[in-house]
């Protein structure tokens, strides 16, 4: 496999997010696969921001570590990140020298953008041409994603922006300096998606038709996704004027027979903690897209963690079921969306998607979607009498759900109910109603999500990961076993609940047992050891607000 990474560093409002999709998009054009990530400070001008982008020839997992080239736009990126370059890495400098040499080149980047018409703000589209040039591609790909970038700018702003390309493209190349790129494969054509589009399409493929939120890093993607599929796709967005609002329209929509969601991240989960305890015991399905950044309180609101695993699990007061899903790539975050939808209808109940800046952020090339639009069976009946009870005793635990203003009477209340759903206090019907809600967990057991299993099925050791660790992981993996060490991955998309005796099934034969999380205390293992796990379980935990790669895990795992 052939590879290497881009980093685009430089300051907020120098258009490194806009510029780092035109040139991820130019790449898939230009045959070549794609993983590509952010790295960005709370601020919206000034710090230090980079965009990494790694190409290659086959399809690649993750991020790595180490950059290839540097494409360097302000100062700090020099002094901060030539220390984290590959030992023959290359630099594209923004600075005022016109002397160069194979290794750094030089040039005044505003001064190129000025003299092809453009202006300072097009800096980032002269670096983009650069790139072309030191990889020897054909700038026709990138010129034209940046004509579909621009399109809605102001007049003229497309055609200044490829003048800007084109002119740093010439320099390079004037210059002589190139890097061998990845082998290109002729025809193909991939789809690019990241975490939030794909969490976004599937959602509304899936027949969401309400969004409540308040807008929180990282999940915002998400919901700004879901917004511009709504006039297509018939979605209502309402920005709600906090979390407490949002979950608790969602509540009632859901009670009206609505496929309703909510997306927020950690301190906007923690103020929805009663809301999701309603949706437990009135039994309506409430789907919360759940977006991780590190904590606690505001923590590092733009950097990535998996610190909420036991919030989500332990959300709401009192006990109730709930299912809790973590995707591991694009693919997953689809898949696992339209599940977590069908879920939360199926068993009634509140249903958490955890996802995570790095992943929400995070860009593939993967086989085109099969996004046209199936909704899901939100199990309604149709033939609701006057002797309708809403929460009839069933030993799977899943009343019959009917709508408000049909012929039978739909009666929901907070408080502690008997099947019609009328308000009761009798310490029997409160043994009965819980037992029933309860007996729901037997059925997310039984049809949990199998884990994935990848390597060798002799394997000595086992990578045990959940979530957005799923690329590096998985990396990992394939780099031990071509290097001679023998290790596999178990990776979990369901966190909660578990089926213990199939994973102890799936663990006996292994002599290692590491569990990779992007947090301090090892929550996954710990929820293993909960569920009944007694093996020895090897910790190897991140909590610097950055991602899991593979360098981290080989490191760590010492294989």
């Amino acid at each position: 496999m052939a590879d290497l990474t881009i980093r685009i560093a430089g300051e907020a409002g120098q258009g490194l997010v806009s510029i780092g999709e035109v040139l991820a998009r130019s790449f898939v054009e230009s045959g070549l696969h794609i993983f590509s990530g952010q790295s960005y400070m709370s601020r919206i001008r000034g710090g230090l921001n980079w965009v990494d982008i790694r190409i290659g020839d086959t399809e690649l997992y993750s991020l790595r570590e180490h950059a290839d080239l540097l494409v360097a736009l302000s100062e700090p990126a020099i002094h901060c990140l030539v220390p984290t370059l590959a030992t023959d890495a290359r630099i594209i400098r923004n600075c005022h020298k016109t002397d160069s040499s194979p290794e750094v080149v030089c040039f005044d980047f505003a001064k190129v953008a000025a003299s092809a018409g453009g202006n300072k703000r097009m800096i980032n589209s002269v670096a983009a041409g650069a790139i072309f040039a030191i990889l020897d591609l054909d700038l026709d790909n990138l010129i034209s994603q940046i004509r579909t970038k621009y399109r809605h700018k102001s007049i003229g702003a497309g055609e200044m922006n490829v003048s800007c390309a084109n002119a740093g493209f010439d320099q390079i190349k004037e210059k002589g300096i190139t890097i061998e790129a990845p082998r290109r494969s002729a025809g193909r054509r991939g789809t690019l998606v990241s975490g939030a589009s794909a969490t976004a399409l599937s959602a509304a493929a899936a027949g969401v038709k309400f969004v409540a939120s308040y807008p929180m890093s990282p999940s915002t993607a998400t919901f700004t996704h879901l917004a511009k599929l709504s006039d297509e796709n018939g979605v209502l967005i309402e920005q709600a004027e906090d979390e407490i609002a949002a979950i608790n329209m969602v509540c009632g929509a859901s009670y009206a027979g609505v496929t309703s969601m909510t997306t927020t991240s950690g301190g906007g989960f923690a103020l929805m903690g009663e809301g999701i305890s309603l949706a437990g015991m009135m039994e309506l399905p409430v789907l919360v897209l759940l977006a991780q950044r590190p904590g606690p309180a505001t923590g590092l609101p733009t950097r990535t963690a998996q610190e909420d695993l036991n919030l989500a699990v332990h959300a709401g007061h009192g006990e109730f079921p709930k299912a809790v899903f973590a995707p591991g790539d694009q693919r997953q975050c689809y898949n696992l969306m339209r599940h977590a939808v069908f879920t939360s209808n199926k068993y009634q109940i509140p249903v958490i998607l955890l996802t995570d800046q790095y992943l929400q952020d995070a860009m593939k090339d993967i086989d085109p979607l099969d996004t046209h639009y199936e909704p899901i069976d939100r199990f309604i009946t149709e033939d609701a009498d006057d002797m309708y009870r809403r929460y009839h005793s069933t030993p799977d635990g899943i009343s019959p759900r009917a709508i408000p203003g049909g012929e039978g009477p739909v009666v929901c209340d907070s408080d502690e109910h008997d099947e019609a759903g009328h308000l009761n206090e009798d310490l029997r019907i409160r043994i009965e109603q819980q037992q029933k809600r309860m007996r729901k967990e037997y059925g997310l057991v039984d049809q949990a999500v199998e884990p994935e299993v990848f390597g060798p099925a002799d394997a000595e050791n086992v990578i045990v990961c959940w979530g957005s660790s799923y690329g590096p992981v998985k990396e990992t993996v394939k780099i031990l076993n071509l290097d001679g060490r023998s290790a596999a991955m178990l990776h979990f998309s369901q966190v909660w609940p578990l089926n213990i005796e199939n994973i102890l099934g799936k663990l006996e034969s292994y002599k290692r047992i590491i569990v990779a999380e992007g947090n301090y205390t090892g929550q996954f293992a710990s929820l293993l050891r909960r569920a009944g796990c007694t093996r020895h379980l090897e910790r190897l935990n991140r909590y610097d607000g950055l991602p899991l790669t593979a360098d981290f895990v080989i490191r760590g795992a010492k294989i």
